[in-house]
């Protein structure tokens, strides 16, 4: 999916939602059990109930690749109920040597068909390359995150005062553009985003960590927003576990159009 195309889901919708499947099957409802696959079974209920008030979907890869082939089994089939004019992310954190960053792209690119994927930028431009080969295909850069752990390297000052997570972005910045380089930004960190904004006013934000992680989304939204929208908003728990009953997925469902709905008013003050 183009940028174009996104942007024109998030008018349409008038939604920035991206609804997290980090679904785990120690938590999902127990009468799904008794299927063959639950966790495909939880999937696609939460896709049903959300994908009218949401314009991206997020599996975590680790809650695929942890229950083996039948995981990855799960994952490609979750992709495949996707409605195609939903932007889907591989939640994956890869990022490895070229020829082996290459192999990755080739996975969730080529053969599962993922619009994006998140990468870490640690091991420098080599390790991000080759996913930025694929046309219409995106790379979502870790750049600064809400975790606790985050301060342990992500604030650490050069000579010139700047922090790791400005010369992370000023850096790869150059390596894509606006149309295939998005950012993960945090939504605790708002005077950061502030600071981030004025580097790369026209990328793409995902930001994770509104809802059950604390972070608020007007004040979020507000700050980080640009002329096209330019964020995703990604909600996981809050949506996805706000009922482990039989009503789960209308209880999803009403989630979402909550947020939907508080989205398409903060779109509408920048006239989008």
């Amino acid at each position: 999916m183009n940028k174009d195309d996104l942007v024109r889901e998030i008018k349409q919708k008038q939604s920035f939602l991206c609804v997290g499947l980090d679904s785990d099957l120690t938590k999902i409802p127990k009468h799904l059990l008794s299927y063959d696959d639950p966790v495909l079974e939880f999937n696609k209920q939460i896709i049903d109930a959300t994908k009218e008030y949401c314009v991206a979907y997020k599996p975590n890869i680790a809650f695929y690749e942890c229950m083996g082939s039948k995981g990855w089994e799960t994952l490609q089939k979750t992709l495949d109920y996707i409605p195609k004019n939903i932007f889907t992310i591989a939640d994956a954190k890869r990022g490895d040597i070229g020829n082996t960053s290459a192999m990755y792209a080739k996975t969730f690119f080529e053969n599962m068909s993922f619009d994006s994927i998140t990468v870490s930028p640690y091991m420098g431009s080599d390790s991000v390359l080759p996913f930025l080969n694929y046309k219409n295909k995106w790379v979502i850069l870790l750049a600064l995150t809400s975790n606790e752990g985050s301060k342990d390297f992500q604030y650490i000052d050069d000579i010139s005062k700047n922090k790791l997570y400005q010369n992370v972005i000023y850096k790869s910045s150059k390596w894509g553009n606006e149309r295939n380089l998005m950012y993960v930004v945090g939504a605790t960190q708002l005077n950061e985003i502030k600071k981030i904004r004025q580097i790369i006013p026209k990328n793409f934000l995902l930001i994770p960590g509104v809802g059950a992680q604390g972070g608020d989304l007007i004040s979020v939204s507000k700050i980080a927003m640009n002329f096209e929208c330019g964020i995703l908003i990604n909600c996981s728990r809050s949506i996805i576990y706000s009922s482990n009953g039989y009503d789960f997925a209308e209880k999803a469902s009403f989630e979402a159009k909550k947020i939907q709905q508080k989205m398409s008013s903060l779109l509408l003050e920048k006239i989008i």
